[in-house]
């Protein structure tokens, strides 16, 4: 099944592609591959069993032997939950543009070869595939950014290629260097991430780089290099200060359906190395990182906050809120790592970071789609002070879209909340003085979204938009699912929680030592 799904939106593109003289007919070519990929991962989410650690759904075939690379596939509770998360959010994108008469064949092509990138990069779990998938995404993703952005898409989509290039630089590096580690005189190096954690808990993965790579360093010098080296990949993806940089441009630039993929589905690839490479097989590393990486992740939720505050554009705003809400996740992780401290609070705070995953897939996919309709209506504006008084024009529009605002702020009921709320309840105890400084994040979030609110919504009609067209009947449909599934699961976060949990503690065990 796995397969099939990673396959599925590749055929889908390029069916779409010879579709090339009918856009109507290639946007419902692609929605339709996109509600088939959609429904399989929900069948995957379906046949999952919970109760069970470990990888489910595995295919394992030789690929080249010699140098131990293989297919080798697998979801975990954190590998179905983003096949979920990367199926809806290109949904969305696509209803998103289905009225954008600028998004043509080829750029639905795109977004289906991004999404077969991102399924690649959710269930390969040996590090050359994984590797292949998570460059490939990069390609649509430069494209979708340069041919179908704004005025400054040309240094935005170069700016974005070539950080990430050097993130996926360091990260090729690290794993070479673990692969000849790991090499025996009859056998390949190892880069399979199953037995690499293993190697980890056993303290193996130490000896082999003490014993194996001759670099006149001790094992522990050694290991930290490349740790920091995996860590340079995932941090320029996730947007981790300082190397956030090119997301707002990025961000921006892109047209609005396409920052949808990026804030809802790319940015979780990093957040997933941190998941399945880093705390697995470098938890002795991390440990000894910890204050350093705390420190990064404080930076990551705070600085963000304060930028945001200040931004006069919509876009850039939310961006912004994007990068501050990943760094929840970071914290999350990071606390986890933590030698000492009750495993109960481990789990939350890796519980908090796969709900805040879906969370913020779901509300920053949803607040940039509204951005894209509003752009349409306005042609292009999207400035914070060139509205007013939207609520009295367009009820609905506001409605919906203040649900999504306040479900961004973490109001309880709403599915921001239960993610925040876990992982503060794990790192008040395990790192006490990095939550008081990031409960600046907290606060400085609702400052500049109820700052939206009320300049975009509230306060006397710009007489310009006197006569804006509220949601129609069809949009109203589309969000209809999307609104409620933001209090589902924000009154019911077991069922994510619930799938999850088995592999939250595996990976608790995978820390202690």
């Amino acid at each position: 099944m796995i397969t099939a799904l990673t396959l599925l939106p590749v055929f889908g593109g390029f069916a779409v592609l010879l579709l090339a003289r009918s856009r109507a007919a290639a946007r419902i070519l692609a929605v339709a591959v996109a509600v088939a990929a959609l429904a399989l991962a929900i069948f995957i989410w379906h046949s999952f069993n919970p109760s069970t650690p470990g990888m489910q759904f595995e295919q394992w075939h030789a690929w080249v032997p010699s140098l131990g690379i293989a297919y080798h596939v697998g979801v975990d509770g954190l590998g179905v939950l983003m096949l979920a998360v990367s199926a809806m959010v290109v949904l969305m994108s696509l209803a998103a543009s289905w009225s954008n008469s600028n998004h043509g064949p080829v750029y639905f092509a795109l977004v289906l070869f991004l999404e077969a990138g991102l399924f690649g990069t959710f269930t390969a779990l040996n590090f050359i595939h994984w590797f292949i998938f998570w460059e490939l995404s990069l390609i649509p993703a430069f494209f979708l950014v340069r041919l179908w952005g704004g005025q400054g898409r040309a240094r935005a989509a170069t700016q974005f290629f070539l950080y990430t290039m050097v993130g996926s630089i360091a990260l090729l590096l690290s794993f070479l260097a673990i692969y000849l580690a790991t090499s025996q005189p009859n056998a390949p190096g190892c880069f399979d991430f199953v037995q690499l954690a293993q190697l980890a808990h056993s303290g193996q993965l130490t000896t082999a780089l003490a014993q194996n790579l001759h670099w006149g360093l001790s094992a522990d010098t050694t290991g930290m290099l490349l740790f920091w080296a995996a860590f340079l990949g995932f941090a320029v993806k996730t947007a981790v200060v300082p190397f956030h940089t090119w997301v707002p441009a990025a961000y921006s630039e892109a047209s609005s359906e396409t920052t949808m993929l990026l804030t809802g589905a790319m940015s979780k690839m990093g957040v997933y190395g941190f998941l399945r490479i880093l705390l697995p097989i470098f938890p002795q590393e991390m440990q000894r990182a910890l204050t350093p990486l705390l420190w990064l992740a404080v930076a990551t939720i705070v600085l963000p906050a304060f930028a945001a505050w200040v931004q006069r554009d919509l876009k850039r705003t939310f961006a912004y809120s994007s990068v501050n809400h990943l760094g929840y996740c970071v914290l999350g992780v990071c606390v986890a790592a933590k030698l000492a401290g009750s495993e109960i609070e481990k789990a939350a705070a890796l519980t908090g970071v796969l709900l805040q995953i879906f969370s913020h897939a779901l509300t920053a996919s949803a607040l940039f789609w509204f951005i894209a309709l509003l752009e349409r209506r306005t042609e292009g504006w999207r400035g914070i002070d060139e509205f007013g008084g939207l609520r009295r024009v367009v009820p609905v529009f506001s409605g919906l879209m203040g649900i999504a605002i306040f479900a961004s702020l973490g109001l309880p009921g709403l599915n921001g909340f239960p993610g925040e709320f876990l992982i503060f309840k794990g790192a008040f105890p395990l790192a006490p003085w990095a939550a008081s400084i990031s409960v600046l994040g907290l606060l400085m979030t609702a400052i500049f979204l109820l700052t939206v609110i009320q300049k975009v919504f509230s306060g006397p009609v710009n007489p310009r938009w006197e006569l804006l067209p509220d949601l129609t009947t069809a949009e109203r449909l589309a969000f209809v699912p999307v609104i409620a599934l933001m209090f589902l699961i924000g009154l019911y976060p077991q069922l994510i929680t619930g799938m999850v949990h088995a592999t939250v503690m595996q990976w608790v065990a995978g820390v202690r030592f």
